[in-house]
């Protein structure tokens, strides 16, 4: 059956939207696996790995390359304005007021996770397979380190939102400390992507890009709030342009537009809606181009190791780094348990971060295929973990520190 390019990508997004949601809908898997993991899994499911493996001439008709281009440039512009929204929601002045709590709390849940993720690689790094061709050594370490200890703000906020604690005391200490960690985060990758060859290039980038952002804070002040959100969009725009032409990668670019704004100027139900109408429109997309780079080619059985031993890592050295916090700033007993469980949510932001090393040929399909299969078990197991401590002390999300 011959079909013309406009009705093969709409047949593809038709498969995008309509296969995750019947699986969660039918299933009623949110309590487990909420709809952003659902289609994550949806995106797996649907590449070369699964769908290409079972059914290769149709997923061949499906995703060809006319189709495949179309994707990407939804799922390029949809992941930057996910990123940019990111950035918005951190809370950079209330972290300061409380830096002493702030600093020892996100410290131990980023580098607890870094040292054991990092330890997980070296072991990896002794077989073949998962260091991509560009990758130094301590790149790659470095690299899965930080993807054992991130946290994924935006779906951590999903999360809190679905045990109604976001707005709870306990829930702003939580994206408080997430918040601290995302910066890390995206200045750990800048390290990682510094190509010293094109070091003139990324000095002018964070040059310009500190004298465009006093500019754009004050015309953001001089303009009303519907104007604030086109021009929003611009400045992401030229922000993730100047940060790919500079060899930071435009995710680099797209986080740094939103965090230099203040969040108050977009209005927080208008940011809650428009994270969700992104989540819903045009994220799915996204979800399949990742599902798309997963691979099996090192074998299924050792992919599924490396996803297991990173995911002890991850898991072990977030409740060990919350409970060290804990005992050092004296929490009451099970709280510590609680956020470093709220903590493990990875998902997106870590699936970028994966997607950005392997894009620059860091790490191989295999590595990425791993770390993806350890952020969607981290981000199931959240609520499942979290939901019944809440149960049994309620208490717990109206206390502050």
């Amino acid at each position: 059956m011959h079909m013309s390019p406009t009705e093969v990508f709409l047949l593809a997004i038709l498969i995008i939207f309509t296969g995750p949601y019947l699986v969660w809908r039918l299933g009623r898997t949110d309590y487990w696996a909420p709809l952003v993991v659902v289609q994550i899994i949806g995106g797996i499911l649907l590449g070369p790995g699964v769908l290409g493996a079972l059914m290769p001439d149709y997923y061949a008709f499906v995703f060809q390359p006319s189709t495949m281009a179309a994707l990407n440039g939804i799922a390029w512009w949809a992941v930057m304005l996910f990123v940019w929204v990111a950035g918005l929601e951190l809370d950079v002045t209330e972290a300061w007021r409380r830096r002493g709590e702030t600093g020892v709390t996100a410290g131990l849940a980023l580098g607890m996770p870094l040292v054991a993720g990092s330890l997980a690689a070296l072991v990896m790094l002794h077989f073949p397979g998962w260091r991509g061709t560009a990758g130094a050594e301590w790149q790659v370490v470095l690299g899965i380190g930080m993807a054992c200890a991130v946290t994924a703000l935006p779906i951590l906020v999903l999360l809190l939102e679905k045990l109604s604690i976001l707005r709870s005391p306990l829930g702003q200490r939580v994206l408080r400390y997430a918040s601290l960690d995302d910066i890390a985060i995206w200045g750990v990758l800048a390290l990682i992507l510094l190509d010293w060859e094109r070091v003139t290039r990324q000095v002018g980038f964070l040059v310009g890009f500190a004298v465009a952002t006093w500019a754009v804070r004050r015309l953001m002040r001089a303009i009303p709030e519907n104007d604030r959100w086109y021009v929003g969009l611009i400045w992401l725009a030229a922000c993730a342009f100047a940060a790919d032409w500079s060899g930071l990668h435009f995710m680099v670019g797209a986080f740094l537009a939103g965090a230099v704004l203040d969040a108050h100027w977009f209005g927080e139900a208008r940011m809650d809606r428009f994270r969700q109408t992104v989540l819903l429109a045009v994220m799915p997309v996204f979800f399949l181009s990742t599902g798309l780079k997963t691979q099996w080619g090192v074998g299924g059985p050792a992919v599924f190791a490396a996803a297991a031993l990173l995911l002890v890592a991850s898991v072990g050295g977030k409740l060990g780094g919350l409970a060290l916090a804990g005992r050092i700033l004296r929490w009451p007993k099970g709280e510590a348990r609680t956020i470093g469980w709220l903590l493990q949510t990875k998902a997106l932001i870590m699936i970028i971060f994966a997607n950005i090393l392997l894009d620059k040929q860091i790490i191989t399909n295999e590595t990425f295929t791993a770390l993806l299969l350890m952020a969607v078990a981290s981000t199931m197991l959240t609520i499942p973990m979290v939901a019944p401590m809440l149960r049994r002390d309620p208490g717990m999300a109206k206390r502050g520190f």
